[in-house]
């Protein structure tokens, strides 16, 4: 049997891969049902690619708002830049970004997992020898053959292993902002997921079925409590912050973390459990998606007998690497100039212009932004149209 910790968007995937790959699963999750929290709000081409093997991207992009392209915009509303989707309909079956809280994802998931499921179980203490691992949790004792941590970047379980989790905050707050107003009726024209770029005071909007997320970057330095929003979106967005209500606002930091080895033993590791990355650009929980089809689907073929542990062993350093090599560095360049970085807006601005003008430029920058460079390499046997890079 696998345990899987955490029923949040990884941990069931994973479950959900193992499940029908033939291997049997408990997950366990501390809270007492699913999370309501608003967390997580974008899912990349890749991932809904994946989504679709495990039967759920039909129902989950009805649910949800597509974006159809990108755009960069001066903080007056000028257009800067484009790029569309449709430059990368040859590399996926879903050639847009879709906009859904998480929330609505995860009863999809749980609603197609044949396992057992333990609410309210905490993992208190995690202990291993070579046939299995011992989960020491509040509601007794659960013996594993292996076990997949995806219990978020406050992990128990890593912090039960004693595992450090290296890494640093970002420079800057950020703050996010919500309303009910309809920015694209302010600004005809406007994409769902708009960057708005000026040496004055940088934003981002997203657009979901039901609300628009305003985002801004603050100094490190900047008190949390004393922000004053609505000077701030002036600042942002002249031409549209005296029509924007306001329903609510909070701050917050984001760090860049991850952990040294994404597998332990017979313990490993998927998720915000094993990575944190800047929200620029969306990637952390799409690649948490990602390491959970990828970790589940190897650890598919060594129970089944189709390999050897090794292969384990490879898929955590992949996963890894995907983090390192690809998500941060790309996320971190979606906010170059405004995120404390070297660079300024205005050649941002301007290198985005020159890209989204070359056709091969642009769908290369679409490639990595939609994940599609960094998805998992194979699918599980049974994930049908899924799509490997």
């Amino acid at each position: 049997m696998i345990a899987v910790i955490g029923a949040g968007p990884v941990g069931l995937t994973a479950a959900l891969v193992l499940a029908r790959n033939g291997v049997p699963v408990t997950l366990l999750e501390q809270g007492p049902a699913l999370g309501t929290a608003s967390r997580a709000s974008t899912f990349h081409p890749a991932t809904l690619d994946l989504l679709a093997g495990l039967g759920v991207a039909d129902e989950f992009i009805t649910q949800g708002r597509k974006v159809h392209d990108l755009q960069w915009r001066s903080r007056t509303g000028a257009l800067l830049a484009r790029m569309s989707y449709d430059a990368i309909s040859d590399r996926t079956a879903h050639p847009f970004r879709l906009h859904a809280e998480q929330t609505v994802l995860t009863p999809l998931l749980l609603g197609r997992l044949t396992a057992e499921i333990r609410w309210n179980t905490a993992v208190a203490e995690v202990h291993q020898d070579e046939n299995g691992v011992e989960l020491i949790t509040d509601n007794g004792t659960v013996r594993a053959d292996y076990v997949i941590a995806a219990d978020g970047a406050h992990s128990t379980v890593r912090t039960a292993l004693g595992l450090d989790f290296p890494g640093e905050e970002y420079p800057t707050y950020a703050l996010r902002v919500i309303t009910t107003t309809e920015l694209d009726r302010l600004l005809p024209g406007l994409s769902p997921m708009t960057y708005f770029r000026d040496p004055v005071q940088s934003c981002s909007v997203l657009g979901l079925p039901d609300h628009w997320r305003v985002i801004l970057r603050l100094p490190h330095t900047a008190d949390p409590a004393a922000v004053a929003v609505e000077e701030l979106l002036h600042k942002a967005l002249p031409t549209l912050a005296d029509r924007i209500e306001v329903r609510g606002a909070h701050t917050y930091r984001t760090s860049r973390r991850v952990i040294d080895d994404y597998r332990v033993g017979r313990v490993l590791f998927a998720g915000d459990a094993a990575h944190l990355t800047s929200t620029a650009g969306g990637m952390n929980m799409n690649c948490g998606i990602h390491d959970a089809v990828d970790i589940a689907t190897a650890l598919s073929h060594v129970v089944n007998g189709d390999h050897g542990s090794a292969l384990l062993d490879e898929a955590a350093r992949r996963r890894r690497n995907v983090v390192t090599d690809h998500v941060i560095p790309a996320s971190e360049a979606r906010v170059s100039g405004v995120d404390g970085q070297p660079g300024s807006v205005d050649a941002a601005v301007r290198e985005l212009a020159v890209t989204a003008s070359n056709p091969i430029e642009a769908a290369r920058y679409l490639v990595q932004a939609s994940m599609l460079d960094s998805a998992p390499r194979y699918p599980a046997p049974t994930l049908e149209g899924s799509v490997a890079p």
